[in-house]
């Protein structure tokens, strides 16, 4: 299809360019792409999100050991069973789906409203402000979903499916569990959603000034934010993995029946594993965030493309 020819005003029009629909339609529409962006990516990417928790594990068993994550996979699967990397994909897609509606229509709603412009493409003052409140409450819907995709994640988990895992955790551990992370996850996605979304919007302004769809702009953006965010932001989520997975393993070896809190977390990562322990899946969570962020501006941009163009 010849998207130039196209009789779709989202591509031709440049003066109903498909940033401009009103506010009252915008919202809604960022908020529906947004949804369905956050499950098109954790579908996609699960897998190497499996991985990136089994690696970021500081004492793994020698069937749990990984160099690489092609490696990681193939044990996987040969050892656990074809299924295993995708454990706790369905807790994922109930949490991603409303998190992501609610990160982007507020960002976009919250960066449009500071900048005073059509796209905010040109304030970083607007686009952090936007991205920090987009993140608290992202990560405030996302938490309790992490918490339990972590434990299923993990290598050897007591845990094999999402509700008897939820049910364990609030009979052992009380509510408060889902959210013993929160205020780490908050320190890591904050720094890194405001990285990738100047990151993201710096390049847009650079590949795609006129702001139109474009594909290949979007992912490349997308891909170069999440990669830069990630690298940067990899010892804050190696913590929030031990806080939220609880590893037994770590526990006996620190002698600690609980790891509470973000700094209890540092010292326990430290005394373990050293310094390297901080940086433990770097190449699977910078291997994540490459495709996974294109791939999530992918699909935002294009449904928001596409339910701008129904909505005319």
């Amino acid at each position: 299809m010849n998207l130039e020819s196209s009789n779709l005003p989202i591509f031709n029009d440049e003066e109903n360019v498909y940033e401009s629909l009103p506010s009252h339609y915008s919202f809604h529409i960022h908020m529906a792409a947004g949804a369905l962006a956050g499950i098109v990516e954790h579908c996609v990417m699960f897998p190497v999100d499996s991985v990136k928790t089994r690696m970021q594990s500081l004492y793994p068993s020698p069937k749990a050991t990984y160099k690489s994550v092609p490696e990681a996979l193939y044990k996987i699967v040969r050892h656990e069973g074809i299924k295993r990397p995708f454990r706790g994909v369905s807790v994922t897609l109930i949490g991603a789906g409303p998190a992501h509606a609610f990160y982007f229509s507020i960002y976009e709603k919250v960066k449009r409203s500071i900048s005073g412009t059509e796209t905010g493409g040109q304030s970083p003052v607007a686009q952090i402000a936007a991205g920090c409140l987009a993140t608290i409450f992202h990560d405030a819907w996302m938490n309790p979903a992490e918490t339990i995709k972590q434990r299923l994640q993990i290598y050897n988990s007591q845990h094999s499916r999402a509700f008897p895992c939820f049910i364990s955790i609030c009979k052992n551990e009380g509510i408060k569990a889902f959210y013993r992370s929160y205020t780490t996850q908050l320190s890591m996605n904050i720094p890194f959603h405001c990285v990738h979304l100047v990151a993201y919007e710096y390049s847009q302004e650079l590949l795609n000034p006129n702001r139109q769809y474009n594909p290949t702009t979007h992912m490349a953006s997308g891909a170069i934010g999440g990669a830069v965010a990630s690298a940067i932001t990899t010892p804050l989520d190696v913590c929030k993995t031990l806080l939220n997975t609880q590893d037994p393993r770590t526990l006996k070896v620190s002698k600690q029946a609980r790891i509470n809190g973000f700094f209890h977390a540092i010292g326990t990562i430290y005394q373990c594993c050293g310094i390297k322990g901080y940086f433990n899946g770097l190449q699977a969570r910078v291997i994540y965030s490459i495709p996974s962020t294109a791939l999530s501006w992918l699909a935002y941009e294009s449904f928001k493309a596409f339910l701008k163009s129904e909505s005319n």
